[in-house]
Formats: structure tokens, C-alpha cells, sequence
């Protein structure tokens, strides 16, 4: 288990005992102590003289990134998982996960359903925790990949091999576990969730997701759109590229995208007061004069799930296949940011 630790003393003890009840014995758990200021570091070392699975390392406070880095150098398991400190593992977590690990192919990531912790002021972070739990299978991730970062850092595991292969965490102004999920799908990695819920969540307000600039939308707009790109080389095949969702945030939202050289052909709405104009000088029209799919590739940019749904049901009439004609790209409707 990679446990990255910063200033977290107040949430140590009920995460540390999640694990040591894991049904699964046989486990390591490399604490990380970030350049915590709360006794964080002290209590570990404390624990660590009386839980020999538990291995404790110190840094200066670098993040996430290094601080899991250097978690992964001291592995010596063939599989690891993630956590933080501040969450809480079902007793059955690590032993159903590994037991997928081992049955599926080794070029895998098993993550599982995630409890929200509740709380008033969260109502965005439960619609993205409902939209994640969504999502299951390998098909579903990677068609999700670019709406947001289809499942939960914390609950994932995989096997070693994949980081010596691929490389794992890097650090800089984006979100890590998105920027490592992208390039390990692009790769052909598969993701899947069990379906049982096997971790709690949790979500304060000092959250990195929701204080640093690396979480902010316009970091995940920006680490996406390469590897968008790259899709879109091996999808566009000779037709135009196509945006349903004309609204001026939406739009800003593929800035990064149209920095890299592509070009919208068109836009499609449905609001009367945009279709017939342009927006610097690219059409905007209503759904029915959408060319066919033969023609045209889709990607959509509405942020509305229930709208997103309404689209999805218009293009597929009209003979479009998810996927292989179009995509969705637009993140969660209130532009939420995510637990890390």
C-alpha cells in the first residue's frame, strides 16, 4: 500500500486501522511523510515500532508525486495499491483486488466504487462520486477518459510491472493521477471497478483538489488535450471534426486542443440565439444539418449529464456510434473539482 502523508494526524489512526484489519494479511504499507508540520511523522514512526508492516519514509514537503515515487522504490510487492490518509479501506478491499489483478491480464488497473462521505456544501463532489461509480468497465473507462478522471486515485491497484514499464507518477502543474491514467490507457492498458464499495472517500476543505492550481479545470483541459489529439489522429480518418456545445465556457474548455493545430469545422447547438451565427468565423447550426457520420466526427461539449444523454440518443438515430463518430469531452455540469 502507498500511503503519501501530509499533516493528516487527526485522520492516521482510523486509516491506519483499516488496514491492519484487511482480511488480506500478507501486506506493506510505505507511509510517505511529506513535510508534515503536526506530528503526523512521529506518530507513524511510533506506530511502525509496533506494526512491522508498516515502513515509514521522510521528505521534505515535495507532493504527491515524489512523495508516491519514492513509496514505489521501496515496494518490494508485485502489486500495489494506492490510498491516502484520510480514507478508509473495507476490510475486503486488498484481498478482492488482488484476487482481480491475478485472474485478469497483468496490463491492468483495478480500482473499486467509492463511498461519499456526505456532508452539506458537497453536492457536486457526490454527483462526480455517483458519475465514477458509474463507471465499470474497460469500455466505459476509456470512453469517460475524457469527460474527467473516471475513477478514484486513492482506489486504485495494479501491478508493479506497469510502472516499470510506463513509467509512473510525474510532477508538475496538472493533476497526477489523471496525466498517469491518460497516458497509461493510450498505451492500452485496461481499467475496470469491482462493483463493491471498498473505500471511503474523503473530501475536506483543505483538500489539494481544491486549494492547488495543478487541480483546478483548466489544468485537466490542458493535460488532456495531447492525448485527445492523438484520438483524434486515429479516429478523424478524412472526416471533419465536429463540436456539439457552442456556450462560451464550453468552449474555452478546448482552448488547449486548438493550440495544438486542429480546427472545429462547425459547431452544433440547439439554443436559437447561437445556430445561424459564427463563432470566429466557424458555423454554428442545429442538429438536424449535422452532416452523417461518414463525414463528420463528434465531439461533444456539454457538461449536463441529463443533456449529454439527450445527445447521445440524437446522434445514435442519427447513425453515429459512441466511440467510433463521437466522444464526450465536457466535464461535470458545476465544473467541480476532484478529490485527488
Amino acid at each position: 500500500m502507498l500511503l503519501p502523508v501530509r499533516d493528516a494526524l487527526s485522520s492516521l489512526p482510523a486509516c491506519l486501522d483499516s488496514l491492519r484489519g484487511q482480511s488480506l494479511r500478507a501486506i506493506e504499507i510505505l507511509a510517505v511523510d511529506d513535510g508534515s508540520v503536526d506530528g503526523s511523522g512521529e506518530w507513524l514512526m511510533a506506530q511502525a515500532r509496533r506494526e512491522p508492516r508498516l515502513r515509514v519514509f521522510r521528505q521534505e514537503a515535495a507532493g504527491i508525486a515524489t512523495a508516491l515515487n519514492m513509496a514505489l522504490q521501496a515496494a518490494t510487492a508485485p502489486f500495489l495499491a494506492r490510498m491516502d490518509a484520510d480514507d478508509l479501506c473495507d476490510p475486503l478491499r486488498l484481498e478482492l483486488q488482488l484476487q482481480a489483478l491475478q485472474q485478469g491480464p497483468v496490463r491492468q488497473v483495478v480500482s473499486c466504487r467509492v463511498r461519499h462521505p456526505g456532508g452539506e456544501g458537497r453536492a457536486g463532489y457526490a454527483r462526480h462520486v455517483d458519475w465514477i461509480n458509474g463507471i465499470l468497465s474497460p469500455e466505459a473507462h476509456r470512453l469517460n477518459r475524457f469527460v474527467d478522471c473516471p475513477l478514484a486515485h486513492p482506489s486504485a491497484s495494479f501491478s508493479r510491472t506497469l510502472t516499470e514499464e510506463l513509467g509512473a507518477w510525474r510532477d508538475g502543474d496538472f493533476p497526477e493521477d489523471y496525466e498517469l491514467w491518460l497516458r497509461w490507457m493510450d498505451a492500452g492498458v485496461s481499467f475496470r471497478k469491482l462493483p463493491q464499495t471498498l473505500l471511503d472517500w474523503a473530501d475536506p476543505p483543505t483538500r489539494l483538489s481544491r486549494t492547488h492550481t495543478a487541480y483546478r479545470r483548466e489544468a485537466f483541459d490542458r493535460v488532456r488535450a495531447p492525448w485527445l489529439a492523438r484520438e483524434l489522429e486515429g479516429t478523424l480518418k478524412g472526416r471533419e471534426l465536429w463540436v456539439w456545445g457552442a456556450g462560451r465556457l464550453s468552449r474555452r474548455r478546448l482552448d488547449p486542443l486548438w493550440a495544438l493545430g486542429l480546427r472545429p469545422a462547425g459547431y452544433v447547438d440547439i439554443d436559437p440565439a447561437k445556430t445561424g451565427q459564427s463563432i470566429t468565423g466557424i458555423p454554428v447550426i442545429q442538429p438536424e444539418r449535422l452532416p452523417e457520420a461518414e463525414k463528420a466526427f463528434v465531439l461533444v461539449n456539454v457538461g449536463s449529464h441529463g443533456a449529454r444523454d439527450l445527445i447521445a440518443r440524437r446522434l445514435l438515430a442519427k447513425g453515429f456510434r459512441e466511440g467510433r463518430d463521437w466522444l464526450a469531452v465536457a466535464g461535470m455540469d458545476s465544473g467541480t473539482r476532484r478529490k485527488r
